[in-house]
């Protein structure tokens, strides 16, 4: 056949991955696996001889390396795969076959350089506070080169530009870059990240993380415990000391009293029994090998409005309410004692017999005046 026939051939030469089984294009990229080359010829044509050459062989030779292996021969088919792929495997592949006339196929592979774990260096030992420090990163092998990224747990850092230097074997690159930042306080037992970004790693982590330590002055604060003391309680006031190294001194004294004052427990001051006499403000120094920092508390026994208690506002609560209830019944006999007074009764008087039924006024009096003799006949009722 003509020209039409060898269409067919260059679109199904295919290049897949033989651990995944997932085709490539023809121009494929690929690192580090085993690769699968095949080509199909037309069915309507026989074909007396199929031969693959590597880049760095002639095409007319034949491949001649232990890694390739034949996986598929058939009249119309010829599939090779090689293992444990190189840089020196990448390049121009080429499908011969040998038909009345010869045809050739072939496919480009590029081989990705897979970036190595990068290194951190430029921390010696710990910094102190406000101290500048600049760490640098580098990462080999790596084709096309790779990009870093610097960050300080989630918050990114903005280091220098990636810098690209090719490998002695022309093929991979060395990346480097370095990041320049201040240390605080907060940065004690952070983790500064390098990451490498590279598009062989698809999608995967590939950092290395260095932790830093940063010592810092120490600072203390006081805390009474019970939180609220009365007069009678035992008390215990806490210094609670925080620095890089941690405060290990601690010195009570009291305003107007000669120092110091003794400690009962660690950095604690007790009071078995408070009295008035105890009132007053007190100090706590801590001391570390960066500084010293003094805490203050000012102790009332007398407070005349102690912090009440939840049973006690319950109750006060409670004694609201029916205050309120009482308030309202007052207001209630109040309203009724005034109703009453001004409506003490209603009086019906029937001054005689059947003096309902008169027609007029003046035969209701005639009727009364005539029903006066019994002193039954008139009745009052209350109501």
């Amino acid at each position: 056949m003509g020209a039409p026939s060898a269409l067919p051939l260059l679109l199904l030469l295919a290049c897949c991955w033989a651990p995944g089984g997932a085709n490539l294009s023809q121009d494929g990229y690929w690192q580090e696996q085993n690769l699968e080359l095949g080509t199909l010829a037309s069915l309507d044509e026989a074909i007396s001889s199929t031969v693959w050459s590597s880049p760095d062989m002639l095409a007319s030779q034949a491949l001649r390396d232990n890694r390739i292996q034949l996986v598929k021969s058939t009249p119309h088919e010829l599939s090779i795969s090689i293992s444990n792929v190189a840089l020196a495997d990448e390049g121009e592949y080429t499908c011969s076959i040998f038909t009345m006339p010869v045809r050739t196929a072939k496919s480009l592979v590029t081989v990705l350089g897979i970036p190595q774990k990068p290194i951190i260096s430029g921390y010696k030992s710990s910094l102190r506070e406000k101290d500048t420090t600049t760490l640098s990163c580098q990462s080999s092998g790596s084709k096309p080169a790779a990009q870093l990224t610097w960050r300080k747990g989630d918050q990114e850092l903005h280091g220098e530009s990636t810098r690209i230097q090719e490998d002695p074997n022309g093929k991979t690159f060395t990346v480097s870059s370095s990041v320049t930042f201040q240390v605080t306080r907060e940065d004690d037992g952070a983790d500064i990240v390098c990451s490498v970004n590279h598009e062989s790693l698809k999608g995967a982590d590939r950092s290395t993380a260095q932790r830093i330590e940063v010592l810092y002055t120490p600072t203390a604060k006081i805390r009474p415990d019970p939180p609220h003391p009365r007069e009678g309680q035992k008390l215990l006031l806490h210094c609670e000391g925080r620095g890089n190294p941690v405060p290990q001194q601690y010195v009570w004294e009291k305003e107007g009293s000669v120092p110091p004052l003794k400690m009962a427990q660690e950095s604690a001051l007790i009071f078995p029994f408070l009295n008035k006499s105890d009132s007053g403000t007190y100090g706590c120094t801590a001391t570390s090998n960066m500084g010293s920092y003094k805490a203050y508390y000012t102790l009332n026994v007398n407070d005349p409005s102690p912090v009440p208690s939840s049973s006690s506002t319950y109750h006060a609560i409670i004694g609201g309410i029916v205050a309120f209830i009482v308030f309202l019944l007052l207001i209630l006999l109040i309203f009724l004692g005034h109703y009453l007074i001004r409506h003490k009764g209603t009086y019906l008087t029937h001054e005689a017999k059947g003096s309902d039924d008169a027609p007029d006024a003046d035969t209701a009096i005639i009727n009364a005046e005539g029903g006066q003799s019994g002193g039954d006949d008139k009745k009052e009722y209350f109501i």
